[in-house]
């Protein structure tokens, strides 16, 4: 009998996870407290900063999904470039400019290590993990790609390049990554449009839905945990 592997993310990077989550917390709630002791909550005026960007047409959003997708080729983080997103352009357009560019760029980076630079990634992602992350591709396609996009078991910008040393479709994986990127831009991108508020101390419900939107995402992994652990009971023999 054979059983179906998975990717099941280690303890240390669990832990991991639920610092950083306490990190960026205590940030915010640092930032809220200088900005209000400095003085500076009169000038973090949503309104005008984004009449401002609206001023320059569609070039504003161009540049933003120019930017970002080149920063998962160049190795540069997205959530600063997500956030930024959500600051700028509001909620709704916010997830749309941010998901566009954050799909462009792994498509980008999938194509540089299918046909671009094969030999030199292929050199770089060397060791088990990402032998194993090649045959579950092999064996489960489109599954994989989701899978590691709803929980993280490998660094984002890493990934991307990973995947094109596979044989998954092209069309899969970017299918897949869009969807499954999709639900924590929306998270991130909502909390983020609000987010100039909150350091003015102003808590609003589109914040409240953020906060509660990251909560769910952040869930995911744990709820997937638990699911794998409880078919591991039922199929193990007594």
């Amino acid at each position: 009998m054979t059983r179906e592997r998975t990717f099941i993310p280690e303890p240390g990077r669990q832990k991991k996870g639920s610092w950083k989550s306490l990190l960026l917390l205590a940030l915010l709630v640092a930032a809220v407290a200088a900005v209000h002791l400095s003085g500076a909550a009169r000038y973090l005026q949503q309104e005008k900063l984004q009449a401002f960007i609206s001023s320059y047409g569609i070039l504003a959003p161009a540049i933003y999904i120019l930017f970002y997708a080149l920063a998962p080729v160049l190795f540069l983080p997205g959530l600063p470039i997500t956030i930024i997103g959500g600051v700028l352009f509001g909620p709704v357009w916010g997830v749309v400019y941010a998901i566009t560019g954050a799909t462009i760029g792994a498509s980008l980076a999938f194509l540089v290590a299918r046909y671009g630079a094969r030999d030199w990634v292929a050199a770089k992602l060397t060791g088990p993990k990402w032998e194993r992350l090649d045959n579950e591709v092999a064996q489960h396609g489109w599954k994989v790609v989701a899978f590691t996009r709803l929980i993280p078991v490998f660094p984002f910008n890493l990934l991307n390049y990973a995947f094109g040393l596979t044989r998954i479709p092209f069309i899969h994986y970017v299918a897949a990554s869009f969807v499954c990127m999709l639900p924590a831009c929306i998270a991130f991108i909502v909390f983020s449009s609000s987010l100039l508020g909150l350091l003015k101390g102003t808590v609003s419900p589109t914040a409240l839905l953020g906060i509660g939107l990251m909560v769910l995402v952040s869930l995911i992994p744990v709820v997937y945990r638990r699911f794998k652990g409880r078919q591991a009971d039922r199929t193990d023999p007594e």
